[in-house]
């Protein structure tokens, strides 16, 4: 609670910075942006590559295009303070890095391709599952480790398969590279009936952040009961299953799984150790709903203020990650408007020289504990653009913590979209 009330108390405390940070910044000027290419499976320079500049907020549209050089150089203007990435292609699969506002220095590492690398497997695939009006809904999140030594990339048409029920109507999807930048995903059909393929490059892990992939789908459910019969095309650490107390689980043949009480309002399923291939059968009866925010956090005994766990509830210790919160703080970002997520990787950056630091003993969510206003104009617009992007995470964060009333979440985000909006337009 003291971490959450840090939380809140910070949001309410940018947002006057922000808005003068707004009002205050100036424009800067057209500018170049240089760097360099490496190879990091070979540790050579990468010539030859496509390297071309990239407009997020017209589309992706392409404002520049060069290739590196034999010492792996390259040099593109940028044409104007609009956030922009660059986009560099190393044996077909594309790599991308944020340009620094003002122009700059940005160098890119890329890594040699194969269709099929060992070293790859889920770390964690994690079903959220509600029931109502007849139907399920599931919210599947796969997590997923490349620590191939030497260092190589996964891709091709089928650079990630997965198996969903048979009778299941896709939704959303997503995915999301190691550097916390959100890719394009299309969820392609794959042969028999329920199999399907992602085609995002599965890129070698950055420390402890993976390749996160996300599908929701719905599943009819007139009869009130459900069996599942889940597959993984690769192994996996873990194979969690979440739902509201008020639904039940019965593991079938074969199915070894674990009661976590982890989330006084969630039930947590685990199984470990699961093998690529191994069918996973359990049933699922009952209805309801996943705790939301009107629900005021309170847990089974009624009280307001009971622990809370990570993103989707019930996450935490079990699966072996000491903070959730940090763990799925990409796809909460992920997760928000098409505005934002279109500018996700200019709001990942962090301004050069910003004085800030994390809370001792705090986890690291990236929300400064002390924050130092830059002097110069273009530092400014990179610090606003920084302050709003901690203000949106902090809001997510509340909300799936479920601390926040319904109402205030829509105005609050809707308020700080805004400021956004006006934020990119005078860049």
């Amino acid at each position: 609670m003291e971490r959450r009330n840090g939380l809140t108390n910070m949001r309410f405390t940018f947002r006057p910075l922000a808005l003068s940070f707004l009002f205050a910044g100036t424009l800067a000027q057209a500018a170049t942006v240089t760097g360099t290419v490496t190879d990091k499976t070979t540790g050579k320079p990468a010539a030859g590559d496509s390297v071309v500049l990239v407009e997020p907020m017209s589309g992706m549209s392409e404002v520049g295009h060069t290739t590196t050089d034999a010492q792996r150089h390259y040099t593109l203007n940028v044409p104007n303070n609009s956030p922009h990435l660059i986009r560099v292609t190393h044996q077909g699969a594309e790599y991308f890095a944020d340009v620094p506002q003002g122009g700059g220095t940005d160098d890119v590492s890329v890594y040699d391709v194969a269709a099929k690398v060992e070293g790859v497997s889920i770390d964690t695939d994690i079903l959220q599952i509600e029931a109502q009006n007849g139907q399920l809904s599931v919210d599947e999140r796969l997590f997923v480790h490349n620590t191939s030594s030497p260092a190589l990339t996964q891709y091709s048409a089928k650079s990630f398969e997965i198996v969903l029920p048979p009778d299941a109507v896709v939704g959303d999807v997503a995915a999301q590279r190691p550097g916390g930048l959100p890719t394009n995903a299309k969820l392609v059909p794959d042969g028999a009936k329920g199999h399907y393929a992602f085609n995002v490059p599965i890129q070698p892990d950055e420390g402890e952040k993976d390749t996160l992939f996300q599908v929701t789908y719905t599943l009819p459910y007139s009869s009130g009961k459900y069996e599942f019969h889940a597959q993984l095309t690769l192994p996996a650490d873990n194979f969690a299953v979440l739902m509201p107390k008020s639904m039940s689980l019965a593991a079938g043949t074969g199915a070894s799984f674990q009661s976590v009480q982890a989330d006084p309002g969630v039930q947590t399923f685990l199984m470990k150790h699961v093998e690529a291939g191994k069918a996973i059968s359990f049933s699922i009866s009952g209805t309801g709903a996943m705790p939301r925010e009107d629900q005021n956090a309170q847990g089974d005994n009624g009280q307001a203020g009971a622990p809370q766990s990570g993103p989707g509830g019930g996450i935490g210790n079990p699966i072996n990650t000491p903070d959730p919160l940090s763990k799925y703080k990409w796809w909460i970002l992920g997760g928000l408007a098409l505005l934002l997520a279109a500018v996700a990787a200019f709001l990942l950056r962090k301004p050069a020289g910003a004085g800030v630091g994390v809370a001792a003993g705090a986890p690291d969510v990236g929300t400064p504990a002390v924050y130092t206003a830059p002097a110069t104009p273009a530092a400014k617009n990179a610090a606003l653009l920084n302050a709003l992007k901690e203000e949106l995470f902090a809001l997510e964060s509340e909300k799936i913590a479920g601390t926040l009333a319904p109402d205030e979440y829509a105005e609050q985000k809707a308020a700080l979209e805004i400021v956004l909006k006006r934020a990119l337009k005078k860049n």
